[in-house]
């Protein structure tokens, strides 16, 4: 294994879960060898911190227990789904659902159908963009973004039929790319283009975030591997998240390979989507975005773009957009995208963080992980007054000091969704099935405070003046 990762990474730590015994396990508490062990390879044969021993032992085993329990929660997960869409279908009230009952007229959900939404989408169900902000608006792209980011969880008869008959913008394609270290498709993502007028043409693509009853995709969270890549790009990199975002076996990243229709790897199929797209228009832009897992991914593919000296499609890139997006590197790589790739490229990111979503604030930045954020961070408390800062609040979220503060806040988050929607119009009522997800936000307010619906809030009702232009600030 250490001399496939060698082809493209002189200094790596890859963590193989599948391949673990339990005393192997046990063993990398009490031994800092790492020589002998068959489910982490690395490039030091040393591990002399415990503390990093204890997270690698955590990792896998949460990764272990996320294999093993990936049916269950599918069909957990599908079961939810199913009875969400079954009530909005049939019960627009008790007696409605009695009648209907009794007349034997009761809808069954298609979970293939425009109508369909995931449990991500009913605590969200807004669908129309707001007709308020048009393009030309310093809000249109992250307002647009964000709405993109979270269209991303639905089935593609659902995309589709929101971005053509909601939007009234092109489609271009959903797509499911492969994982080759999971040995299946882990990856989603969606195109559309935006030509409502003739000058006009911005393509943009939104990556999926975590799903919820996804264990590959929370196996990619908590895989805490990491690779500096040779080639010019400095620094660790996340090893889950380059992974589905299409890094090979033995290889890493080239710059052209043969793309396997069967299997196509994200990076690379988006990559030659957006040089034919682009090549139809000049003037044409384009946008990355992605919510959580999804905005991971979207400031990784520049950092790709950058490897490969694709300078032309950096060149056209509007800007990259995230919401609620964990670390994906440490402080020498927060560096080189700074200097080499947003500064050097004119390349705008925007990092949006919501009051305390938990997920911005994880990996851990500390001397054990070293994950660090970079670039600049548009912040948002609970009344969508934003800020800009160089790291969120907080940064670590899990501090018993901030804890209580944090639940106070849950709770005024929980009555302002009865006071929202007087202020600001029915765009702005939030369901029953959400607020009763914020009333777990007294116990956990990182969780709520992840979700959509406060990050379409605050593209919307937040000041337009920390959308112009935001530069990188070094951390």
């Amino acid at each position: 294994m250490a001399a496939c990762n060698k082809n493209f990474s002189s200094s790596y730590m890859l963590l193989e879960p599948h391949d673990v015994g339990f005393f192997d396990l046990i063993h990398i508490l009490f031994s800092n060898n790492l020589e002998h062990r068959k489910f982490v390879d690395s490039s030091d044969d040393k591990e002399y911190d415990f503390q990093r021993r204890w997270l690698i032992f955590l990792s896998i085993v949460v990764q272990k227990l996320l294999q093993f329990v990936s049916k269950p929660m599918a069909v957990i997960g599908w079961a939810i789904e199913m009875f969400l869409n079954f009530l909005s279908l049939n019960v627009c009230s008790l007696r409605g659902l009695l009648l209907n009952l009794s007349q034997g007229k009761i809808s069954i959900p298609d979970n293939t159908s425009g109508t369909y939404l995931s449990f991500i989408g009913h605590l969200d169900k807004r669908v129309r963009l707001d007709s308020r902000i048009k393009p030309g608006d310093c809000r249109y792209n992250a307002a647009l973004s964000m709405m993109a980011s979270k269209l991303s969880y639905e089935n593609h008869a659902c995309i589709k039929t929101t971005v053509e008959d909601h939007w009234k913008m092109e489609f271009v394609g959903f797509y499911d790319f492969w994982n080759e270290y999971q040995g299946k498709a882990t990856t989603q993502a969606f195109m559309l283009r935006d030509r409502s007028s003739d000058d006009h043409d911005t393509i943009v693509v939104a990556f999926r975030g975590t799903e919820p009853f996804d264990a590959d995709a929370w196996c990619s969270d908590f895989d805490i591997s990491w690779y500096e890549l040779e080639g010019g790009v400095n620094g660790r990199i996340h090893g889950g998240f380059m992974k589905a975002l299409g890094l090979q076996k033995n290889v890493g990243w080239p710059k052209n390979i043969d793309q396997d229709d069967k299997h196509p790897l994200a990076y690379y199929a988006i990559r030659d989507m957006l040089k034919k797209l682009l090549s139809e228009n000049d003037k044409a832009r384009y946008v990355i975005t992605g919510h959580s897992l999804g905005g991971a991914l979207a400031i990784l593919f520049p950092a790709i773009l950058a490897l490969h000296e694709e300078n032309e499609l950096l060149e056209k890139m509007e800007g990259v957009y995230t919401f609620g997006q964990p670390r994906v590197g440490d402080k020498e790589f927060g560096q080189y995208m700074e200097n080499e790739v947003l500064t050097e490229h004119n390349v705008r990111y925007f990092r949006f963080v919501y009051s305390n979503d938990m997920v911005p604030r994880l990996p851990y930045d500390d001397k054990a992980l070293m994950f660090k954020h970079f670039g600049t961070c548009l912040y948002y408390n609970r009344n969508y007054e934003a800020q800009i800062l160089p790291e969120e609040p907080n940064k670590n979220y899990f501090s018993l000091w901030v804890q209580m503060p944090m639940m106070v806040n849950a709770f005024y988050e929980l009555t302002r969704s009865f006071t929202l929607p007087r202020k600001h119009g029915p765009d702005y009522v939030e369901g029953y099935f959400f607020r009763l997800f914020r009333l777990t936000g007294l116990l956990m307010p990182g969780a709520p405070a992840h979700c959509p619906q406060d990050y379409v809030n605050l593209t919307r009702l937040g000041p337009p003046d920390v959308l112009v232009s935001p530069k990188p600030k070094q951390q």
